[in-house]
């Protein structure tokens, strides 16, 4: 476990003022008797660089999220470290300051911790083609998922997704369909889906895409906040299995204090609810 006084850690994107990490750091750092600072700090693609640059010894961790997950590997120099999923992913959403830097990914094993719990998949379908869909892509190769459909608005946007998803030894059969601009998608063919996995916002998940899944018996919403989704909303009106979006922060956050601190033991526990509070209070 790392001793320093007063290190300095923080996410960056744009927009950030949303972003629960701060709530759920700050509530590791507390139950582990650590005097850091965790902040939300607004950063833009062509800012990352110069924010790098600028800073001191006192910073110790960095969590990135989007625009800047694949920015990041391009700022690396050849002394930096990349972990296996940052480099499978194609993006960074963790950077740990010290002598070395080291840049990881721990969405992809975020999201594998997340599905556990679901059991056994051998067909997904996962709405939206984003970095986020990548990741979930990889995640369900990790698991042994034979195939996936991907369903995205703009299928050529989806290619840097099932890039990262051919980067995986186990080889997962990805499947891009279009997903029309009102929400509907297509008809599925091919094997029934296990899961699933939405990566898109809540108001694109139309009445007739829901309604299009209803059979599928495991949902994943990437989505924390508004909850429930229309899409967790109908699962949670049937009994199916949902796994939500504050799992799957919660259990990249676990990952990210792990690397930041170097304590193994983290509270889980502490950090869950520290962001079921922090949801509670925005929705009044």
């Amino acid at each position: 476990m790392l001793t320093g006084s007063g290190l300095r850690c923080a996410v960056l994107g744009t927009p950030i003022g949303h972003s629960l990490s701060p709530a759920l750091h700050r509530a590791a750092y507390d139950a582990l008797g650590l005097d850091w600072s965790y902040d939300a700090i607004e950063v833009d693609d062509a800012g990352l660089a110069g924010f790098l640059a600028g800073l001191d010894d006192s910073w110790r961790g960095l969590s990135l999220t989007m625009p800047l997950k694949r920015r990041m590997l391009e700022l690396l120099g050849p002394a930096d470290e990349v972990d296996r999923w940052a480099r499978l992913a194609g993006a960074a959403n963790t950077l740990v300051l010290g002598p070395t830097r080291l840049a990881a990914n721990t969405d992809v094993p975020g999201a594998v911790a997340a599905l556990r719990p679901v059991g056994a998949v051998q067909h997904a379908v996962v709405l939206g083609g984003g970095a986020t869909a990548g990741s979930v892509l990889l995640a369900l190769a990790e698991l042994g998922c034979s195939s996936a459909t991907v369903l995205a608005r703009s299928p050529e946007r989806a290619a840097e997704a099932v890039t990262a998803a051919d980067r995986h030894p186990a080889k997962l059969d990805v499947e891009v369909l279009p997903l029309c601009g009102d929400g509907d998608g297509p008809a599925l063919g091919g094997p029934a889906p296990d899961l699933v996995v939405s990566t898109i916002p809540a108001a694109a998940q139309s009445p007739t895409l829901v309604a299009s899944l209803d059979d599928v018996p495991a949902v994943f919403d990437v989505v924390y906040d508004p909850w429930p989704t229309p899409l967790a909303a109908a699962a949670l009106q049937t009994g199916r299995t949902l796994v939500g979006g504050l799992d799957l922060l919660v259990e990249q956050a676990v990952l990210q204090v792990r690397l930041m601190t170097g304590v193994a033991d983290v509270p889980v526990a502490a950090m869950r609810e520290a962001g079921e509070q922090a949801l509670a209070a925005r929705r009044g």
